[in-house]
């Protein structure tokens, strides 16, 4: 599974939830971010199930026994969800998420990498908290 698919699977579950959303930021790597549930060919209904994301993974920061930042971190929310944040692991993000930066520029990759992760969440059923900017 992908690491994108794997926070996916995280925060939405392993069931179709899960494997749309997957399909879904893969299908389109041109398209503009945010874009991609509307243009996969797979089921049309990406957003049928809404999920209030922050109450997942707060619950999932919170029994780390670690202050995670996860609203603006992408190593924290990585953390959070159990998976491997290591810059290895996100560079493996970036590449799967199309990241053109520099890898070796890992605030501006973080923060981008942030920044995608949640607007794709939101674009597939996650209902953000208005504190995270997509």
């Amino acid at each position: 599974m992908s690491i994108f698919g794997s926070i996916m699977g995280a925060i939405f579950g392993h069931g179709a939830q899960a494997k749309t959303a997957e399909t879904s930021a893969t299908a389109a790597p041109g398209s503009a971010p945010g874009s991609t549930s509307t243009s996969s060919s797979g089921p049309a209904t990406p957003a049928a199930q809404t999920v209030d994301v922050a109450a997942i993974v707060d619950k999932a920061a919170a029994a780390t026994g670690e202050r995670l930042d996860w609203r603006s971190s992408i190593v924290d929310l990585m953390k959070a969800l159990g998976l491997d944040s290591s810059l290895a692991a996100r560079k493996e993000l970036a590449k799967e998420l199309h990241y053109t930066g520099d890898t070796n520029n890992t605030a501006t990759m973080n923060v981008w990498l942030h920044q995608q992760v949640m607007a794709k969440l939101a674009a597939n059923g996650g209902k953000l908290p208005a504190d995270i900017k997509t």
